[in-house]
């Protein structure tokens, strides 16, 4: 290796990137260079702090936008200066490998923190949900509970089985089913409450079939009774097909 050869080859000796015998003609270098020691020391710094960065699978298009701005970058023609210059060179050439490992490391950073971010907002609405289960729950049984709570019960197509029980006090009806046929995917059994003969949405079963039990949405106000229809996956605003069941409120 020349001269100058041994004054650009600090990254790659930190890299481990050199053979043996350029390896071995660099250390004897490193030892009467305090200059390129020093870089050798900030490169290695450098590396070792990358190396503890949470890790991260890069995009799928991360390579091919590296490799094609490689193609527009111009590559400096080699050259020989003499030492001072070739410590200059040297300077620049470090920087601009720094740079680049701490834009590799920007890039991966916030590949990182997304993850993290997104494992966080996961689990908060994990949470949320998990609550507003529970206060539904606590709802339901207190309907189920009140001394007011009446019930009637009917049966539905193929075979269904139905309770509705309504609390005055409460303003607030609970709907439970046994033995409903599950569902063709993309369908979902929707209730309603019936208005004096217009229908108003009432909640969807989570379950397409079997047993449910269920704190019908919103309050009971004037409604006479209730509907159940199959509609298409996330409900509709009205419904689109006709009642396997109907049932008058218990007054």
């Amino acid at each position: 290796m020349s001269t100058a050869d041994l004054h650009t080859a600090t990254g790659a000796y930190v890299l481990h990137a050199l053979a043996p015998a350029e390896r071995a003609a660099f250390e004897r270098h490193l030892a009467v260079c305090d200059a390129c020691a020093q870089e050798v020391r900030e490169l290695a710094a450098t590396a070792e702090r990358l190396g503890l960065a949470v890790s991260a699978a890069p995009p799928p298009q991360l390579r091919e936008q590296v490799l094609r701005q490689i193609t527009t970058v111009r590559q400096e023609p080699p050259r020989v200066p003499t030492p001072p210059r070739a410590r200059a060179w040297s300077l620049r050439a470090s920087r601009l490998v720094l740079a680049a490992c701490l834009a590799a490391a920007a890039a991966f950073g916030g590949i990182a923190v997304w993850q993290h971010q997104s494992a966080e907002d996961a689990r908060t609405q994990a949470r949320r949900a998990e609550r507003q289960a529970e206060h539904r729950a606590a709802e339901l049984a207190e309907v189920l509970a009140a001394p007011d709570a009446r019930t009637v019960t009917a049966k539905l197509a193929d075979g269904a089985r139905a309770t509705v029980v309504v609390s005055k006090g409460r303003d607030r009806a609970a709907f439970l089913a046994s033995a409903l046929p599950d569902l063709p995917t993309g369908k979902v059994y929707q209730l309603w409450f019936d208005d004096a003969g217009k229908m108003r949405p009432a909640g969807l079963l989570t379950d397409s079939g079997g047993t449910n039990a269920v704190l019908m949405e919103g309050a009971v106000d004037d409604a006479s009774g209730m509907g159940v229809t199959v509609e298409p996956s996330g409900g509709s605003p009205e419904p689109t097909t006709p009642p396997i069941g109907l049932m008058k409120f218990p007054t």
